[in-house]
C-alpha cells in the first residue's frame, strides 16, 4: 500500500495526476522497490546563545547553547541530511556587543562551524539595519534564503528557494520571513520592500514544479497571524500552498514535535538552542522520481547535551570579552530592590489574588525607570513600555551592564509618535485586554492567554485607574 498525502488531491485534476504518480511507482519493481530515507535536521531563534551562559542574569545556563547543538548534530547528522536554521541569530544574550564589528559575528562563525545548508532570517535580525544584515548573509557559508525582502535598490535580499540533492533525491527549500518586519523595524526597512510571503511562495512553487521529490518550507513565522496581517502565520500558507511537505515555523519559540495542517507537517522549536527539530523522511522510487511513504518527527532536548569542546574552544574569546563587559559597573541603587517583594504594602491592598508578575499589578520603580528614561531621551510626555521578563528586577548594591540587560533585554527601537487623546486612550484599552475579567468569586485575576505578555504596555505621563469589572 503507498501513501498519497491527502493534500495532492487539489480536484479531480491532482486526483488524476496522483493516480498517475502511484501506477508510475507500482511500475517499478513490485515488491524489489528501491527505498531511502533522508533526515532533516531544524533549529531557530538562536538568539545570541553562543555558550552556555545568560549574561543578562550573569549565570551558567545550560538548557541550550552552540557548543551543546554541535553535539547533537554530531549524533544526528547523517550522510543524507540537511540542517536549516529558520532566524533570529545575532541579538539577545549580549552577543549585540559583537554587532557591528569588522570580525564575523560569534553566533555567525558557530552556524559556520556547524556546516548548517540553509540559513533563513528571522525578524530580529534587521534590528540593526540593513548594512549589518548584509554582513551576516555575506558572512554566511549555508545557503542564505528570504524570498519576500526586496533591498533599497529593489533586488533581492536572498533567494527564494534552494534545490537540494540528497542521496538523489531533489529537496527544494523555500525561505521567508514575518511581513510584520516592516511594524517592527520600519526605520531600519524604510528604503525596502517586505512582500506578502503567501504571494512570494505560490509564484515559486508553481515555477518548480516536477523539479522536487520534496518540498520544505522555512519560515520565521509563527502559527497564526499576527498584528491582523493576513499570511503572517505558517496555518495561512499551509492552508493555501498544500504541496508542502514540511514546514519548520519559529519566531514563537513554542515546542512543536509534529502538526498536521491541511496535510503539511508543522514543526517549531523552542529558543535559545533548548531544542532541535529532527524529521525523517521515508521515500520509494518512482518512475518520475522518488515518492514519500512515511514521515517522522521527533523533538530533541539539546540541554541533556554536554558542550562540544572544539566548539567551546573556538568561541571562549568571545565569552571572556562578554563576560567582562557585562559585569562593568554602571551605577547604584539604594534603598531597597527596583521590584517589591510579595509581601510589600501595596501587594497587600491590592483587591485580588494573582500569579501575574508584580509590575503588572502595582506600579513598580522599575517601570517608572525604563519610562522616565524613554522621556528624558524621547522629550515625549507620555511614555509606554513593557515588562520583558516576569523576573526582572534590581536589588540594592551595585549596577553592573547585566542588570540593565536584565531589566530590559531587546535591543528594540525607541520611537516618537504624535496622537491625540483619543488614540491614546484607544492604545491603553488595547492594551488592558490582556486582562481576564477577574473572578468576583474567588478573587482571581488571571491573563488572556492569547495575548502575549510583551504586548502588556504600563503608561506614565498619565494618571490612569483600570476598573477590571467591566468589559474592554
Amino acid at each position: 500500500m503507498f501513501h498519497i498525502k491527502k493534500q495532492r488531491f487539489l480536484g479531480v485534476l491532482f486526483a488524476l495526476l496522483a493516480e498517475f504518480a502511484l501506477v508510475s511507482c507500482m511500475g517499478t519493481g513490485g515488491a524489489d522497490k528501491e527505498t531511502k530515507t533522508i533526515r532533516i535536521l531544524a533549529t531557530s531563534d538562536l538568539h545570541g546563545k553562543f555558550m552556555p551562559w545568560e549574561y543578562a542574569l550573569n549565570q551558567e545556563n545550560k538548557m541550550g547553547s552552540l557548543p551543546q547543538l554541535a553535539a547533537a548534530i554530531k549524533e544526528y547528522r547523517t550522510d543524507h541530511t540537511l540542517l536549516m536554521d529558520a532566524g533570529d541569530l545575532i541579538q539577545e544574550n549580549f552577543a549585540e556587543i559583537f554587532v557591528g564589528q569588522d570580525e564575523v559575528h560569534p553566533m555567525v562563525q558557530g552556524v559556520n562551524a556547524l556546516d548548517y545548508d540553509v540559513f533563513v532570517t528571522g525578524n530580529h535580525d534587521y534590528n540593526y539595519g540593513m548594512d549589518v544584515l548584509r554582513k551576516m548573509i555575506a558572512d554566511l557559508k549555508p545557503t542564505v534564503l528570504v524570498g519576500n525582502v526586496y533591498d533599497e535598490s529593489g533586488k533581492p535580499l536572498a533567494d527564494g528557494y534552494h534545490i537540494f540533492d540528497v542521496d538523489g533525491v531533489r529537496v527544494a527549500v523555500i525561505g521567508m520571513v514575518s511581513p510584520n518586519i516592516v511594524y517592527w523595524d520600519s526605520e531600519k526597512l524604510k528604503d525596502c520592500k517586505v512582500t506578502d510571503p503567501l504571494e512570494e511562495t505560490r509564484k515559486i512553487i508553481d515555477g518548480i514544479q516536477g523539479q522536487y521529490d520534496v518540498l520544505v518550507g522555512v519560515f520565521h513565522m509563527s502559527l497564526t497571524n499576527e498584528l491582523d496581517t493576513p499570511n503572517s502565520g505558517v496555518i495561512d500558507i499551509c492552508n493555501s500552498c498544500p504541496e508542502f511537505d514540511l514546514m519548520v515555523s519559529s519566531h514563537q519559540h513554542i515546542q512543536i514535535v509534529s502538526e498536521d495542517v491541511n496535510g503539511v507537517m508543522v514543526v517549531q522549536n523552542k529558543y535559545m538552542a533548548q531544542t532541535m527539530s529532527l524529521i525523517d523522511i521515508s521515500l520509494e522510487k518512482c518512475e518520475n522520481g522518488w515518492s514519500i511513504t512515511d514521515q517522522k518527527a521527533d523533538s530533541i532536548n539539546i540541554g541533556d547535551y554536554d558542550p562540544d569542546p572544539e566548539l567551546t574552544e573556538t568561541l571562549m574569546p568571545y565569552h571572556k570579552t562578554a563576560l567582562e563587559e557585562s559585569r562593568k559597573v554602571i551605577g547604584r541603587l539604594e534603598g531597597g530592590p527596583l521590584v517589591p517583594d510579595e509581601n510589600s504594602p501595596e501587594l497587600k491592598d491590592f483587591p485580588y489574588q494573582s500569579d501575574l508578575a508584580i509590575p503588572r499589578l502595582i506600579d513598580t520603580p522599575l517601570i517608572d525607570l525604563i519610562n522616565d528614561v524613554q522621556m528624558y531621551y524621547s522629550g515625549a510626555e507620555v511614555s509606554a513600555t513593557c515588562l520583558c521578563e516576569k523576573d526582572s528586577n534590581i536589588e540594592e548594591g551595585d549596577i553592573h551592564k547585566y542588570d540593565a540587560a536584565n531589566v530590559y533585554k531587546f535591543n528594540n527601537t525607541l520611537y516618537k509618535i504624535h496622537m491625540n487623546g483619543r488614540q491614546l486612550k484607544c492604545f491603553m484599552e488595547w492594551s488592558v485586554g490582556y486582562f481576564e475579567k477577574p473572578d468576583v468569586d474567588k478573587k482571581e485575576l488571571t491573563s488572556d492567554e492569547k495575548f502575549a505578555h510583551y504586548n502588556y504596555m504600563i503608561f506614565d505621563g498619565v494618571n490612569y485607574e483600570i476598573n477590571l469589572a467591566r468589559q474592554v
